[in-house]
């Protein structure tokens, strides 16, 4: 597959508080649109191999409120807020609907945006994401963070000299260890902003990550959409998690009792990938790939109205 199929220009689309980039790829012409929204400290870089699997779609790849390009977008960030973002995002390259492709806390994204504004999305793909996380009850929000990223979060108020210091903190991470290429280093450098005071940082900060980790695991914006859930829902999950470590986001038991509770959601378990290597991998992205290809096929069930 071409490097050309990547998504290699950028808009900038007005939002409350600022303004998003926002990586845009044509697609060959009346091409099926599909909006593609990262993780919690991701960015719109996270998709270059999904992206040249797909050459036929229009894609759209924002960098959310509070990370890459995005991140001095004023106010206050959370599910519905991503919601409203991806909407005027859609409004403003004139996409009537689309399909939605969420990773991590995108998919989260994606089933609350589906719930708020079901005739802007097609069908939701769910990449190790968008279905209620295990977490136990009463963590502080920094407990909870703490919890769920681990180490991600740590490394936001973490500082570098420069973007091979970087790229040496992310060699050493477990999650990456058969699964370094050039993309991954493009889309690390992309990360880092000045401190201002002479060193490198992450875009995304740690504030911004503990708002979004409390709203998508104990506001009501998720339960609600969940409940609400009407729209072709393909989910993938993957066995190991952030650091590469058994059982992953969603151990077995548990992700069993989920889809009792969600039974039209298609879920599909990918063996052999991490979190991350699911979405930034060659062979991770293939399987994604294929299940966006498969999700345009899907017909709603039933009104989305």
């Amino acid at each position: 597959m071409s490097p050309a199929a990547r998504i290699r220009d950028t808009v900038q689309v007005p939002v409350s508080g600022g303004a998003l980039r926002v990586g845009v790829r044509a697609g060959e012409q009346d091409a099926a649109a599909a909006l593609l929204i990262h993780g919690v400290t991701a960015s719109h870089l996270a998709w270059p191999f999904v992206a040249e699997r797909l050459p036929a779609l229009r894609l759209i790849a924002p960098d959310l409120r509070g990370r890459g390009a995005s991140n001095e977008v004023a106010g206050a960030a959370g599910m519905a807020a991503h919601a409203e973002d991806m909407v005027a995002v859609l409004d403003a390259l004139d996409i009537e609907r689309a399909t939605v492709v969420g990773h991590s806390m995108g998919a989260f994204v994606a089933v609350v945006l589906a719930h708020l504004h079901p005739d802007r999305v097609s069908n939701l793909v769910l990449v190790d994401g968008g279905l209620p996380l295990q977490v136990p009850a009463g963590l502080s929000p920094d407990q909870l963070v703490a919890h769920i990223l681990g180490p991600t979060a740590e490394r936001l108020d973490m500082r570098f000299a420069n973007v091979d210091d970087y790229l040496g903190f992310w060699r050493a991470h477990p999650a990456f260890a058969h699964a370094w290429s050039d993309e991954l280093e493009d889309y690390l450098a992309y990360d880092l902003v000045d401190d201002g005071a002479g060193a490198l940082r992450p875009a995304t900060s740690y504030r911004t990550v503990v708002d979004d980790t409390v709203d998508m695991n104990t506001g009501t914006a998720l339960p609600e959409a969940l409940a609400g859930l009407r729209h072709p829902t393909r989910l993938l999950t993957v066995p190991r998690g952030l650091q590469d470590e058994p059982p992953g986001l969603y151990p077995a038991d548990y992700l069993a009792d989920l889809l009792a509770a969600y039974p039209t959601v298609q879920h599909t378990r990918i063996e052999g990938f991490n979190h991350y290597t699911i979405a930034m991998s060659p062979t991770g992205a293939q399987i994604v790939a294929d299940t966006v290809a498969q999700a345009l096929t899907d017909e709603p069930t039933r009104s989305v109205r």
